[in-house]
């Protein structure tokens, strides 16, 4: 379970996060919408002990995390799969060697068994013909799958975090990666995704957080959503997909 505990955090003079709680089992599947700059990524870096909090708690299966060192963090970083927008691929490595990294680094294989991990990744994306692309040969689509089967080559996360994976791609494959953040995400293991594309939001959760100016001012389904009556999420919603009101 991952736990908040009044949690306050600053970039600087800029507060960020304002006194925020909640909690979320391993299995449950949540978005964090809100504005830009309201604090949604901070909450992912700051589960991964990527930054710390300037004030109160984050447990981690029980364990408070804020005093943790860089070496006991990396079992807390074990429990779960990060993805950044960007994807964050080595530029100078291609796909394969880019998926390789991780398994050289933390396990230790033979050069025949890590080709074969990174074939059984990569077919499991459909990409084992890609093995030899570099980065800036692929498209978004594929940049975006690389960078997802990449987080899972050395360890077999609890949870899924993702930071706006379907930004900047298309409806075909947005739906591609959509697919499969779903079918990782089988056997109980949960996610959570921050994303500013609600229909693909609907299309991958059961929960909705939703930050203004680093608070929390909703938590909750769907429908509770979709028909809330706080004025910044009717604004959101509407801003960004007119129709939304009409979902079910």
């Amino acid at each position: 379970m991952i736990e908040f505990d009044h949690v306050w955090f600053s970039y600087g003079a800029r507060e960020v996060l304002r006194d925020i709680s909640f909690s979320i089992d391993f299995h449950e599947k949540v978005a964090i919408l809100g504005g830009s700059g309201d604090g949604k990524t901070t909450i992912l870096k700051l589960i991964m002990g990527l930054l710390r909090s300037d004030s109160g708690k984050i447990l981690i299966d029980g364990e408070d995390i804020s005093t943790k060192t860089e070496g006991e963090l990396r079992e807390i970083r074990m429990k779960f799969s990060l993805v950044f927008q960007e994807g964050a691929l080595f530029d100078s490595l291609n796909v394969k060697e880019n998926v390789a990294f991780a398994l050289r680094e933390y396990m230790n294989l033979s050069e025949e068994e890590v080709d074969q991990r990174v074939r059984t990744l990569l077919k499991r994306v459909d990409l084992e013909d890609a093995m030899e692309l570099m980065p800036e040969e692929l498209s978004g689509g594929m940049h975006r799958r690389v960078a997802i089967i990449r987080s899972l080559a050395a360890i077999e996360p609890k949870m899924f975090l993702y930071d706006e994976p379907t930004t900047g791609l298309d409806p075909v494959n947005a739906d591609m990666i959509c697919k499969l953040i779903l079918t990782l995400s089988k056997d109980e293991r949960g996610l959570i995704i921050v994303t500013h594309k609600i229909f693909d939001a609907f299309k991958l959760v059961h929960r909705f957080m939703f930050l203004k100016n680093g608070a929390i001012i909703f938590d909750g389904e769907k429908e509770k959503l979709i028909y809330s009556s706080i004025p910044e999420i009717q604004i959101f919603l509407s801003e960004l997909n007119p129709k939304s009101k009409g979902l079910s």
